[in-house]
């Protein structure tokens, strides 16, 4: 993938189809360690051991629809080749645990890309779902969190028109704060 907001949505949409009712996103650019970092979490239904070692195998799927499944594996090339590093841990019924490190100035090392559409795309696929997105930058950090959100909406859902506008703007004004 050419960015690494489309391994995000990826890893995320798997967190989705897991059945989570909660889902972590959390980027951390540490420019003066040279290390950016992401690490998805969710409170799904979790991978047992056998399940765990296979998963980052490209030829290994749970899906019926197509025989490989690219993401974790393509995701964890991406960091190792960036001088990062992966680990996954996971458990059944708790959920699972993602983390992908890239050294910041790799020649390789993707760009992190469309990170406000990725997280709207996430936060509006199901809006039953709860999302915390945390993106830090050196020492500061933006946060959006759809429990906050829904609790201020009440009865409007995240997927009205205007909301998904707002939370597009919010997004991209608490990233632009961050990077200044």
């Amino acid at each position: 993938m050419k960015e690494l907001s489309m391994h995000i949505l990826d890893i995320a949409q798997n967190s989705v189809h897991a059945d989570s009712k909660l889902v972590e996103i959390e980027i951390s650019e540490n420019i003066k360690k040279n290390i950016l970092e992401i690490s998805i979490k969710d409170d799904g239904k979790g991978m047992d051991e056998e399940t765990l070692k296979k998963v980052t195998d490209p030829f290994y799927t749970s899906r019926t629809t197509r025989k490989v499944g690219l993401g974790i594996p393509m995701l964890k090339s991406a960091a190792e080749t960036c001088d990062g590093s992966f680990s996954m841990k996971s458990e059944v019924g708790k959920g699972t645990e993602l983390t992908a490190s890239f050294r910041y100035d790799h020649i390789d090392r993707a760009p992190l890309g469309n990170i406000v559409d990725t997280v709207v795309t996430v936060v509006i696929s199901d809006i039953n779902i709860d999302f915390i997105y945390r993106h830090h930058v050196d020492d500061r950090c933006f946060k959006l969190d759809t429990r906050e959100i829904k609790e201020v909406l009440g009865d409007v859902p995240l997927n009205n028109v205007d909301v998904i506008c707002w939370i597009k703007d919010h997004i991209k004004e608490g990233i632009e704060k961050i990077e200044q």
